[in-house]
Parts: C-alpha cells; sequence; structure tokens
C-alpha cells in the first residue's frame, strides 16, 4: 500500500457541498433580481410582436419602387339593418377592380369572407374597416392583409371590429403595385447624411482628445514624475505664481483683445497687423534676448529688455486676434458667395471664433506657467544659496500664503458647485485652515529637502482622469446638450472629453512600459526635462500612440451611435427616433449602415496600423 496516499477527509467534502450550495443561492438570488421569466416568452402575444418586429427588421428600408394604388370600398352593415335595406354590391361582370363581402352585413365581432376580382395579380395591401358613413375617413380599423394570385383574385377572412351603427359602414381594399426601377428610399438618404455626421463627428471628437491627451499622459506617468523633486521653497513660489501670473495674463491679453475688436474688421488692417506685428515682436525678441553677448547688461537694460519682451508678447496676441477678425470677416464671406462650397467659409469662420475664444484663456496659461517657472527656479537658486535659517522663515511666510491659496480656489469653486453663500465657509475657514496646513509643512519639512512634488501631481492627476474616465460619454453627452443644445456639436464634445481621460490613461502607461536605458542615458549628458522627453521618451511611444488613436477613432463611431440617444447627433439619433415610431424597417436601415461602417473602420484602422506600426 503506497503511504503517501492520503485518507480522504469528510471536511473536502462538506466544503465542496457548502461551495456548491452557496453557488446555487447566488444564482437563484440572481434568477430573482433579473426577472428571469419564460411565460413571457412562450405567450402568444409575445411571440407574435417578436415575430413581426424580427420580419420588419429583415425588410430595411433601402430601396423602393414608386407605386400605384387601387382602393375599393365597399359599403358594408353592422348590425344588419332591420327593414334590409342592403346596397346592392357592384356587378360582376365589371371590369373595374370589385370586392365581395359575404355575408354582406354582420353583428360586430363575426367573421366575413371578403374576395376580390380584377385587381392587378401579384400586389398585397390591406384590408380595414372604415367606420362611419364618410369615405373621406381616415381612421381604420382591423389587420388583414391582402395578396392577389397570378389572375388579380384573392379571398380572405376578416373580423368586423366592435363598432355597431346604423350608418352604412364600409370594407376598404388598398392594393399596391410596383413600377419603374427601384431607387433610394428618403430613409436610406437620411442615413447616409446621418451616418456621415456620424463619422466626422468621432473624427473630431478624436482629434480634439488626442491634442490634449498628450500632454497629460506624461504628467501622468509614474516613472517620469517620480524623480521630480524640488525644495519647498520653490514649490510655494512656483504655486504663488500660477494664480498671480493667470490673473495678469488674462486682464493684459483681454486689453489686447479690446484694443483689437475695436479698430473694426477692415481687411486691410487686419492683414497689414498679421504682417507686421509678428515681424515686430521677432525683431524685438531677438533684441532683447541675444545669442552671444560679451559683457553683463546693466539693470536698466535688464528692465527695457524684459519691456521690450512682454511688449513683443503682447504684439503676438494682438496678431491672434487680428487673424480671428480676418478669418470671421473672410467665413462670411465665402459662405454666401461659395454656394454648394459654402461648408468652407463656415469653417474659417468658425476657426476665428474659436481663436478668439481661446487667445485669453491660453494668454492666462502661459502668463501663470511663465511666472510660476520663473519663481520656481528663483526658489531653487535661492534654496540652494542662501542659508538655512534665512530658508527656514522664508518657507514659513511663503508655505502658508501658497496653501492657504490653493484652499481658497477650492472654496470658490465649492462655492460656485453648491451656492452656500456664506463666506465663513467657502472663504475664511479654507483661508485659515490652509495658512494653518502650510505653516504645519513649514515647520516640520527641513529647510533645504526636496519633496517628491512629482509624485503628487501624479496622483492628482491620475485620481482626476480615473474620476472622468468611470462617467459614461452618455451622461457627458447630457450635460453638453444642456449646454450647447441638440446636436452633434455636443455629441464632439462629449466624446472629445472621454478620449482624453481614455487616451491619457493609455497614453500614460505606455509611457510607464518604455525602456529606461535610453531615458537614463540623455539624463546622464546634463538633458533638462523636456530634451528627455523628446530624444527618450517620444521615440519609444510614436508607434503605440498611433495605434491607440486609430483604435480610439474606431471606439468613438461605435459610441457616437449610443449618445445620439440623447441628442448627442449622429445616427443613433434618427435611429432612436424610428424605433420610438415602431418604424422597424427605419431602424433596420440605420443598424446596418452603422454595421458597415463600424467594419469598415475596423479594417481601414487594421491596416493602417499594419503599415504605420
Amino acid at each position: 500500500m503506497n503511504k503517501n496516499n492520503k485518507k480522504a477527509s469528510p471536511w473536502n467534502s462538506i466544503k465542496v457541498g457548502l461551495l456548491t450550495l452557496v453557488t446555487l443561492v447566488v444564482f437563484a438570488y440572481g434568477f430573482q433580481v433579473t426577472k428571469v421569466n419564460l411565460e413571457e416568452l412562450r405567450s402568444e402575444r409575445r411571440q407574435e410582436s417578436f415575430v413581426r418586429v424580427m420580419r420588419a427588421l429583415a425588410r430595411p428600408e433601402i430601396f423602393e419602387y414608386d407605386q400605384v394604388e387601387e382602393i375599393v370600398n365597399y359599403p358594408f352593415y353592422t348590425p344588419c339593418p332591420t327593414d334590409a335595406s342592403i346596397l346592392s354590391p357592384m356587378d360582376s361582370d365589371s371590369s373595374e377592380p370589385y370586392i365581395v363581402v359575404t355575408p354582406a352585413c354582420a353583428e360586430p365581432g363575426e367573421v366575413v369572407q371578403v374576395e376580390g376580382f380584377n385587381f392587378a395579380p401579384n400586389t398585397t395591401g390591406p384590408v380595414r374597416f372604415v367606420p362611419g358613413s364618410d369615405l373621406a375617413n381616415v381612421v381604420t380599423l382591423g389587420r388583414a392583409l391582402a395578396k392577389t394570385d397570378i389572375n388579380g383574385n384573392f379571398a380572405i377572412s376578416m373580423e368586423i371590429p366592435k363598432r355597431p351603427s346604423e350608418d352604412v359602414q364600409y370594407i376598404r381594399v388598398i392594393l399596391r403595385r410596383n413600377i419603374g426601377t427601384p431607387h433610394f428610399t428618403k430613409t436610406a438618404y437620411e442615413t447616409w447624411d446621418k451616418i456621415i455626421e456620424t463619422v466626422f463627428l468621432a473624427l473630431l471628437a478624436t482629434v480634439l482628445g488626442t491634442i490634449l491627451a498628450i500632454p497629460l499622459s506624461f504628467i501622468a506617468a509614474r516613472n517620469l514624475m517620480k524623480t521630480v523633486k524640488s525644495p519647498l521653497t520653490s514649490i510655494a513660489l512656483s504655486t504663488l505664481g500660477w494664480p498671480i501670473g493667470m490673473v495678469i495674463g488674462f486682464l493684459a491679453i483681454r486689453w489686447v483683445g479690446n484694443f483689437s475688436f475695436s479698430i473694426g474688421s477692415n481687411v486691410g488692417v487686419n492683414l497689414a497687423s498679421i504682417v507686421i506685428a509678428p515681424l515686430l515682436a521677432q525683431f524685438g525678441l531677438r533684441w532683447a534676448m541675444p545669442q552671444v553677448e560679451i559683457n553683463n547688461p546693466s539693470q536698466s537694460m535688464r528692465i527695457a529688455r524684459l519691456g521690450v519682451i512682454l511688449l513683443s508678447v503682447l504684439l503676438g496676441f494682438y496678431a491672434f486676434f487680428q487673424l480671428a477678425s480676418l478669418a470671421m470677416s473672410a467665413g462670411n464671406v465665402l459662405r454666401v458667395s461659395l454656394g454648394s462650397f459654402g461648408f468652407l467659409g463656415f469653417f474659417l469662420f468658425q476657426m476665428g471664433d474659436i481663436i478668439a475664444i481661446l487667445t485669453p484663456t491660453m494668454g492666462a496659461l502661459a502668463a501663470g506657467g511663465t511666472l510660476s517657472s520663473f519663481l520656481g527656479r528663483l526658489g531653487q537658486t535661492s534654496s540652494e544659496k542662501l542659508p538655512a535659517p534665512a530658508i527656514k522663515t522664508l518657507n514659513l511666510i511663503l508655505t502658508p500664503a501658497a496653501v492657504a491659496i490653493v484652499f481658497v480656489l477650492v472654496g470658490q469653486l465649492l462655492q460656485w458647485l453648491y451656492q452656500f453663500d456664506t463666506p465663513l465657509y467657502t472663504l475664511w475657514m479654507p483661508l485659515v485652515f490652509g495658512a494653518g496646513l502650510g505653516l504645519l509643512l513649514a515647520i516640520m519639512t527641513k529647510p533645504k529637502e526636496s519633496l517628491p512634488i512629482g509624485l503628487v501631481v501624479y496622483s492628482i492627476t491620475r485620481t482626476l482622469l480615473n474620476a472622468l474616465r468611470s462617467v459614461e460619454a452618455l451622461v457627458m453627452a447630457i450635460v453638453f446638450v444642456i449646454a450647447v443644445g441638440i446636436g452633434p456639436f455636443a455629441g464632439t464634445l462629449a466624446l472629445g472629453l472621454h478620449t482624453i481621460v481614455s487616451l491619457a490613461k493609455l497614453y500614460s502607461e505606455q509611457v510607464e512600459s518604455i525602456l529606461s536605458g535610453p531615458l537614463e542615458a540623455i539624463q546622464a549628458t546634463g538633458a533638462n526635462r523636456l530634451q528627455t522627453i523628446v530624444y527618450a521618451v517620444v521615440p519609444q511611444i510614436v508607434p503605440p500612440y498611433i495605434s491607440y488613436t486609430m483604435y480610439r477613432w474606431d471606439i468613438n463611431v461605435r459610441m457616437s451611435t449610443i449618445i445620439g440617444f440623447v441628442g448627442g447627433g449622429g445616427i443613433g439619433f434618427l435611429l432612436q427616433q424610428n424605433i420610438n415610431l415602431l418604424n422597424y424597417p427605419a431602424a433596420s436601415a440605420q443598424m446596418i449602415a452603422i454595421a458597415i461602417v463600424v467594419s469598415l473602420m475596423d479594417y481601414v484602422s487594421s491596416v493602417m496600423r499594419e503599415k504605420v506600426v
């Protein structure tokens, strides 16, 4: 007997039995929660509706013929009149189409036989009951369907609806036959327009999302951010520089914009400004920032150069505003004069409007970043050169101010969202709490200690990306529909935002998986952070970035059909409308179009990935 064989333990059998029992209980509860009920599936009413819908979906409204209708009305009484005054049927020898109803009158709910003669062969159409004596009545009852044979005759049974009346009523037969050659239906043209809208909606959303996701991906990459460390003095000054610089930059650029628009939309002035202003700005920057300098400039010369730099920047933004004005003016003219190509003028006008809107924001961000970078370098230099007691004193002053500003800004955001209308909660408490927290941080931190600010920025960025990615594009579309109205623009914004957070995560994970050898080699040469990214990171991530971007376009095409259900444009809006109207043949045409476009997108993206990647 093999000594290695162990006796089966009863406890193992009990555990297996308990696990099986728990599994059965879980699935049993799942059946109750999901309301599994096969009785509904077997019901005659459900099966009839299911078959009717499936047959309708199998007949998409893509092609149609011009049709000719043959309409015949037969006088009918329900119930039968007591005086036997029944109208005589049409002469059976007539060469015109006619019908015979047997019996000629009946009680409500009875079944009669309807026969048709002399109709066009192989035609179909409804047989309906027309209540009332008015032949123009559009209200009809019943579901009977007639189909003629090769001789143009038919015979069906029809139940008389329970609409009794002493007046004569009618049984109406409408048979239709096709003439001419098939042509596209109105549904097909509408589907084509919407599927094109869907493709370009997804394209714009992908481009917008990719442009903004790329810089975010570097901030959200742990391997790039974990080495970013700065002394507390530099962090505090840099933090103070962002809001101060953004406010100054926004006010300055807005003043430039007001001055630019006060000149008017004269094309000559616009063209002259676009040419002369950049040249003056370039000349000023070259003078203020010479490549080679023999002697150190004096203090007055430095101040003069700084003033010229600021003036050159303002001239550059002035040129942007003039470019926006010229684009809008030219767009208005071209939109009318180009006729069928007026969309080019519309595009030019919208690009000018986008430039005019974004320029103050970009100016504010540029000013905030510049001032933050300058103050950060100043803090770094001070931390290296000043003695520890002086740095400690600076930290005790600057850190509470920086943290207090951050908390006050968060408080104002909460005030805007929730409307507390109590400065104690949104201003003074964040101010005091932030200052106290900053003071505590300054006390606990060594004067010249470098803090892992990169990991803090990384954690905040990843948290925001994860939070936004958890919100479905459908919900985003609802919000943007409220903001900009129903249409594809709302869908573009929703898909664009969802693309940003999704691609930023995928891109950042790709950055985290790059080889560390090239990164360390570039850093060993003394390259700064931007040079490290350009020469060590970018060459390794270009192929997967292209692959992810193409795949995201494919995803956006499919998602755009869903956001259309809430008014986000695209073919989804048309699909939802037809489903709500129970127009299943039209809905089938839209579903076929979606399947074709998604298949083509998948094929094109796979070919492009194969060639590029």
